[in-house]
């Protein structure tokens, strides 16, 4: 099977990504998800009219010439109501966010009144009608539209939906997605390694991109370099339900190589394998049932660039999410040489110049194996198959891990 270049391999990974189906959770559990349907208000927002301050309800026309003697027949507070009215000459102690009593029309703060015995307050500035008040619907009123389909939910978003008086939202469901390391080389980290071992990474980078990405990751472990292995895992992928199984490493064509074969036996249809881009060459994805399946590489830095520029995507669309995934263009900070009959994705850092403009400066090892690059990278330069050299100032592509630090 040729190389697939990488806009083709992405196009048939989405064709069919759409958003999953809709389920009701609690607003507590709702940040970071997405709205499947409009939200309007079931209530008003005050709804009543209210103080804005601590101070007295007045009738703002007792306070036109001051000083102006005025007395005071109650107190109100928030979640209290008086249950009199203010006639002319009077006056209610009223406290931040109670309601305004019947009769007022303004808000004399309490530092424009000066107290005279326990009755009485002198009025010393004079105020307007609806000084100081929050009139009833000053939020929203009820029936409003609060928030749109497709909304991605943050703090503001459910604190207006809490004021809404709404305990639960309609919401899409978060993507399962199963990560499964494999080869009888890994070993959990924590763990002591055996002679010819070393300890598994990738899939914790993985796992982390998925959340971050709006998923729910299962951990599925490591599967052994036999069939026996792999199909129980298979199994445990089918028996939590997941929509995307990410495997990491075994899907190649090496005599230890049995993630395909294995699940191409069990009825996986396979749709692309092998992509034209460095790292990330041996990339398999497939089909079976409803589950998606994409092999990636086994190399830590192979499965992590693959992660950003193939299973972001796809996540985002089943979850709903907005495109996060931001192209944009950098100056190179160090020269890079000619690129192969790939497209290359070199590991970067970026400065931010200051006129706003990038530069981004590929690190001089980009060996797909090092970690520690990755972990320091700010960017992914990208570079299309068979380019020629590039000198320092020279534009390029780049794709954005993370803003310059």
């Amino acid at each position: 099977m040729a190389m697939m270049p990488v806009a083709d391999a992405l196009g048939r990974l989405l064709a069919d990504a759409t958003a999953l189906e809709t389920e009701a959770i609690a607003l507590h559990e709702a940040r970071g998800r997405v709205l499947a349907a409009d939200i309007v208000a079931l209530r008003t927002q005050p709804p009543f009219a209210a103080s804005a301050m601590d101070g007295y309800a007045v009738r703002a026309e007792d306070t036109a010439k001051t000083p102006a003697t005025l007395n005071v027949i109650g107190a109100v507070a928030a979640g209290d109501v008086f249950s009199g009215r203010v006639e002319p000459g009077q006056t209610v102690r009223i406290f931040t966010g109670a309601p305004l009593p019947e009769g007022a029309d303004a808000i004399l703060i309490q530092e424009d009144a000066e107290t005279l015995g326990r009755d009485n307050i002198r009025a010393m500035e004079s105020v307007t009608a609806g000084r100081y008040l929050r009139p009833a619907g000053l939020d929203f009123a009820e029936g409003d539209r609060l928030l749109e389909s497709g909304t991605l939910l943050d703090a503001g978003h459910l604190s207006l939906a809490a004021a809404g008086n709404h305990a639960r939202l309609p919401v899409i469901r978060r993507p399962a997605v199963g990560v499964l390391a494999t080869g009888d080389e890994l070993v959990a980290p924590g763990h002591e390694t055996g002679p010819g071992q070393i300890v598994a990474s990738n899939g914790y980078g993985v796992a982390a991109i998925a959340r971050d990405t709006g998923a729910e990751v299962i951990d599925l472990g490591i599967a052994r370099d036999n069939a026996a292995s792999l199909e129980a895992k298979l199994d445990e992928a089918i028996a939590a339900n997941c929509d995307v199984l990410i495997t990491l490493g075994g899907a190649s064509v090496g005599d230890h190589d049995l993630v395909r074969p294995v699940f191409t036996g069990r009825g996986m249809t396979l749709d692309f394998y092998k992509i034209a881009m460095r790292p990330g060459k041996p990339m398999m994805f497939g089909r079976l049932g409803a589950m998606r399946v994409l092999g990636l590489p086994g190399n830590p830095v192979s499965s992590l660039v693959c992660t950003h520029l193939f299973v972001v995507p796809l996540l985002e669309r089943l979850a709903g999410r907005p495109e996060s995934q931001r192209r944009t263009r950098a100056r190179l900070g160090a020269p890079v040489a000619r690129t192969g009959p790939r497209e290359h994705y070199m590991r970067a850092s970026l400065t931010r110049e200051y006129n706003g403009s990038l530069v981004a400066t590929a690190f001089d090892n980009q060996d797909s194996s090092i970690i520690r690059l990755y972990a320091a990278a700010d960017a992914l330069i990208a570079r299309a198959p068979d380019a020629p050299a590039a000198e320092v100032g020279d534009e390029v592509e780049i794709v954005m891990l993370r803003e310059p630090r």
